[in-house]
């Protein structure tokens, strides 16, 4: 799974927030380097620096932990009924000493911790909070120290359906910081840290649906640098969806993570993203791939994709690596979801390393080598040969063969760049809709420009009455065609009608 590249082919209030973008455009002060803390907006969730504080007493009816007995919260659990209230006095809670040892929550149970409550996995413990109970409600505590392996995670590792995280500090553990199950709600909390992702939403057997997250701060993630360890094996950000049906990311603040900031990979369908600031990540502030029908609107996106842009570029890479990438990835009107495209709109994207790229890889469809998600393929393909075999077989898109970018919209937004802020002179400061030039394998029914003529001019995609500011260039059809403004919106292309083009300083 994760991201294929195009030459790889061979083997916290979220609606003010909306409305402060789009009446304001946020611009902000770039840095001259993306850093920790680099100033946001008045409207961003700065959970990290001061959450909520929780109860000083304990509720009515709770069951109190003593920090003093080493592993009180677990054995309390497990000798509680379900529905139980327990409250963590202030201190260090620990687990019993045993990499397996974790709490158990029961069905409908809820973990309140009073200020200054953490529970400390001491680089022991594995995992903090696991098991298949649903409806559990986890407030105003801080986690930490856990070594979760790769791909696991330490808050409801066995992703449960149901669950509130509120108000909670996740920080500073292996693996990622929290897993997500169906109809899961993560409010108010700081994701920080954590050695692979802050969340990893993945539900074995899924589709995992109804999740909300709202009004967090997901900063510093991917300590451990996966993709160092793992080269492409597209596993590492802030936020990492697969097979999400349904999700509501809004009024976050994500930021200073190693690689992406927010990364949807592979039949996720129905996003809402909106209202998020995203900044400083090393690579792009937004990935969505092999996925289907999104709205992404109001959110500010500055100085993302410096580090991984730059690596690429520096390596002589011709590919427009973008802030906004969307890779096989488009609007699917046979799915049923709030929308039947993907709208990108009403966003403001300032000094990033370049902006939005939409990409096709032809070598990439159902059951093909080239492809690392055929092990999750939706497709059922009634054709004849390799492609026709796919391991998922449902309805209703049983008559394709691979996954398409199309149906993508992409106006009302602002697009600002300064090439001295970047500190870059080329290849920083474009805009793409492209595909490569299908080769592989020897049986392919996608040789050719097949792909790239499609996602060009016949699948629907469309730039239009949005606003650049800077030394913007247009990449269409393929990497080798580099368009100024008026090669971008005349014939054959007829991109971005109604758009404004002017320098950075008002020229």
């Amino acid at each position: 799974m994760g991201i294929k590249w195009r030459h790889r082919a061979s083997p916290a209030a979220p609606l003010v927030l909306l409305a402060l973008l789009a009446a304001t455009g946020c611009e902000g002060t770039p840095d001259a380097r993306p850093r920790a803390g680099a100033a946001p907006s008045a409207s961003v969730a700065r959970v990290c620096a001061g959450p909520a504080a929780g109860p000083a007493t304990a509720p009515p009816g709770a069951v109190t932990v003593d920090p003093a007995v080493p592993g009180d919260l677990a054995v309390k659990t497990r000798n509680s009924p379900a529905r139980t209230t327990f409250w963590l006095r202030p201190g260090t809670h620990t687990l019993p000493p045993d990499r397996f040892a974790q709490v158990v929550p029961k069905e409908g149970n809820s973990y309140l911790g009073a200020p200054g409550a953490v529970l400390d996995g001491r680089r022991t413990n594995q995992y903090a909070f696991g098991g298949a109970a649903r409806d559990v409600t986890l407030r105003h505590l801080t986690v930490q120290g856990f070594v979760a392996p790769h791909d696991e995670g330490v808050v409801n590792h066995d992703s449960a359906d149901g669950w509130l995280i509120e108000h909670a500090t996740i920080q500073d553990n292996s693996g990622a910081g929290l897993m997500a199950g169906a109809r899961q709600r993560v409010r108010a909390s700081c994701l920080r840290g954590n050695g692979q992702y802050g969340m990893n939403a993945y539900k074995a057997g899924g589709p995992l649906t109804g999740l909300v997250v709202e009004g967090n701060e997901i900063t510093g993630n991917n300590t451990d640098d996966w993709e160092r360890k793992r080269p492409g094996c597209g596993c590492t950000g802030g936020v990492k969806f697969w097979a999400v049906d349904g999700a509501d990311v809004r009024g976050n603040w994500v930021h200073d993570n190693r690689g992406a900031g927010l990364w949807a990979d592979t039949n996720n369908n129905d996003f809402r993203i909106e209202g998020n600031v995203l900044e400083s990540n090393d690579g792009a502030a937004l990935i969505y791939e092999t996925s289907y029908n999104a709205v992404i609107r109001g959110n500010t996106i500055r100085r993302n994709n410096w580090v991984e842009g730059r690596r690429y570029a520096d390596r002589g890479d011709t590919f427009p690596f973008a802030t906004v990438y969307v890779s096989e990835s488009g609007g699917e009107p046979r799915i049923r979801a709030r929308t039947d495209r993907i709208e990108i709109h009403r966003n403001v994207l300032e000094d990033n390393w370049s902006g939005i790229t939409l990409w096709e890889n032809a070598d990439r469809f159902c059951n093909s080598p080239a492809n690392t998600s055929s092990g999750l393929c939706t497709l059922l393909v009634k054709d004849t040969g390799r492609c026709a075999q796919p391991a998922i077989a449902a309805p209703p898109l049983y008559d394709d063969c691979r996954w398409k970018t199309q149906r993508v919209e992409i106006h009302g937004n602002r697009f600002v760049l300064d090439k001295s802020v970047v500190h870059c002179t080329v290849k920083c400061d474009r805009m793409a809709v492209l595909a490569n030039y299908g080769t592989y394998p020897d049986w392919s029914p996608y040789q050719g420009e097949r792909v790239a003529e499609a996602i060009t001019r016949e699948q629907h995609n469309r730039w239009y009455d949005n606003v650049y500011i800077g030394p913007w260039t247009f990449v269409a059809h393929d990497p080798s065609r580099i368009l100024d403004p008026g090669q971008w919106q005349g014939t054959p292309y007829q991109q971005d009608a109604g758009s404004t083009f002017r320098a950075r300083d008002g020229g």
